[in-house]
This record gives C-alpha cells, structure tokens and sequence, in this order.
C-alpha cells in the first residue's frame, strides 16, 4: 500500500491526496511537519534529506517532490485516464505544472504567508500589494488559457489541474481583491465539483 508522508494542509501533500483520491488509491498517511514536526529525525531525513514534505513510499521506491510524485502516481495507475497517452497533452500538462512552480505559486504564497501566517502587526503591505499584482498577472494567463478548453491540457482532468488547481483553491481562498476572472473561476468551480478535490483540497487556509 502506498505510504505518504506530510500533513494535510500541506499544498504540496494536498497535491498527492487529490491524485490518489481520483485514481482512487488507498493510502496511509503519517502527519509530519509543521505542528507535527518530525521532518528533522534521521529517519526521516534519511528517506528525503532536504527535511520537507511530502514523502511516498511505493513498493520499493521513495520519492520526493510533489509534481515528480504526481507524475510518477499518474504513470503508473492512470494511463489512459488522468495521464494521457498523447504526447502532446501531456507535454502541455507539463507545461503547466512547471508554470505552477515557477510563476504562479511563488506570488501567492508570499501572500499567504503574510496574511495567514503573519501575524496583522508584522505584516508588510508593500509586499503583498505587490505579490497580488504579480499573482493576478498570473492568474490571468491562466484565465486566457482556459477560454477554449475545460481543463489546462484540453477537455479531461490532468496532473496540470492539479499543480495548478491547489494554487487556484488559495488563490480564491485569501481575502484579497481580484479582478473578473470569468474562465478562471468557471474551471475553478469545476475543479470544486469533483470529490477528491473538495476532500483533500478546499480545506480551511491554516
């Protein structure tokens, strides 16, 4: 059985219990990080030596990296499905994920630090005034792309919906002014109709 390691409310874990739940994966999940701690234990660090979550345990691999375990939990057990067989989608799936990492996560999340791990009195204002700027500019590149399509790869559910789809959840989540993002929040509201999504995904920010 697939073991994970790492919180819940851990965007990068959410992103591995989304893909199990719509492979439909049984899993045994340890809490680690955060308030659980734990990421320091030579044990741990062991199976993932750069001490964060999250952590499989398949078989006899260990892997970390939240989209390289996406990928590797869609190749294995969703081919055909969620892990298409056309190369094309898939490399624009990629796309996507990469994106998520590169230009669309890094602004939100200094804006959910600021307003949901500083406390008010710490907060710099300069700093999330111009991370939703950027965080929108990126959002609206999202936006732009999804106005033919369902999803980011096409008209089926991808791993780049789901790299993408927990940055959307915070995004929608913080209390920050946005613009009208219409295809944006209509592939959101997608997104929130799914099970595995509202199970491991739209969870309270914390």
């Amino acid at each position: 059985m697939l073991k994970l390691s790492g919180r819940a409310n851990s965007i990068n874990v959410q992103k591995v219990l989304w893909i199990c739940g719509e492979l439909e994966l049984a899993v045994i999940r340890e809490d680690l990080g955060g308030v659980y701690g734990g990421l320091d234990s030579s044990t741990y660090r062991r199976k993932n030596p750069n001490g964060l979550v999250p952590t499989i345990e398949d078989g006899g691999l260990i892997l970390w990296e939240s989209n390289a375990i996406v990928r590797y939990l869609a190749a294995k057990y969703g081919r055909g499905s969620i892990w298409s067989t056309d190369p094309a989608v898939r490399a624009i799936s990629d796309k996507w994920m990469d994106w998520q990492l590169t230009t669309f996560w890094p602004e939100v999340r200094a804006i959910f630090v600021q307003l949901v791990r500083t406390p008010e009195s710490q907060r710099n204002s300069l700093l999330i005034d111009q991370a939703c700027l950027k965080a929108i500019d990126a959002a609206s590149i999202l936006n732009d792309a999804l106005a033919t399509t369902e999803f980011v790869a096409g008209h089926s559910l991808t791993i780049g919906d789901i790299a993408t789809g927990v940055v959307a959840h915070r995004f929608f989540a913080l209390d920050i002014e946005r613009p009208r993002l219409s295809h944006l929040e209509a592939w959101y509201s997608r997104l929130s109709q799914r099970e595995a999504f509202m199970r491991n995904v739209m969870l309270p920010l914390s």
